[in-house]
């Protein structure tokens, strides 16, 4: 079991709903455990969103791909952010910057926050550029048209079977349209057209 710092402001809260994992996810946890004495990954549920695993699933598959990590944990968690911080007794967000349309986001959600617990501070990791178009609905095309080849650019390879398995790449589609619905940015459109030019 992880010891407990004594400092709320050595450990901290990494939220989100990883569905799935992806190798930006990855990049600030092995960053960010290596700022932090203890590094939490909080897998929040999300009843408003449809999701390609569930959080059991996720979390366990999270498990698996930090579990080289000592001072790494992952858990799920229900309701706001900042009470989940506080209850695992941490002070500190920390989260991964993509875009600039993620900073504005970020920076509405740090007010948040902020004014629902002033003790609590975010701290924000800039994403490799090699990651900063990285979404989980990029995942799911590239899975459903590019399966294990292009998968490997972008997810853990743990996960890749979990990922075709669930959308039945090969087969028909076990999670429907739904799961790859959501029209892609202008960044996540242009790294899927020159992944699938590799591809081909």
């Amino acid at each position: 079991m992880m010891g407990q710092p004594t400092n709320p402001y050595r450990t901290a809260v990494f939220t989100g709903t990883f569905d799935p994992l992806t190798l930006g996810h990855l990049d600030v946890i092995r960053r960010g455990r290596l700022l932090f004495e203890r590094l939490v990954v909080g897998i929040g549920v999300n009843l408003n969103k449809a999701s390609l695993f569930d959080v059991d699933e996720r979390v366990e598959m999270a498990r698996h791909v930090v579990r080289s990590y000592p001072n790494v944990s992952v858990e799920s968690f229900e309701g706001l952010t900042v009470h989940y911080v506080r209850r695992t007794g941490a002070q500190v967000i920390l989260r991964g910057l993509r875009t600039l349309t993620d900073m504005e986001y970020e920076f509405g959600m740090t007010l948040t926050n902020h004014r629902l617990d002033p003790k609590v501070e975010t701290v924000f990791l800039m994403a490799d550029g090699e990651y900063s178009h990285v979404s989980s609905t990029l995942i799911k095309q590239v899975a459903y048209y590019g399966g294990t080849e292009a998968l490997k650019q972008f997810v853990p390879p743990e996960l890749i079977a979990p990922i075709l398995a669930k959308l039945s790449v090969g087969g028909a589609p076990v999670a429907g349209d739904e799961q790859i619905a959501r029209p892609l940015s202008q960044a996540e459109t242009v790294a899927l057209q020159e992944l699938m030019k590799r591809v081909d």
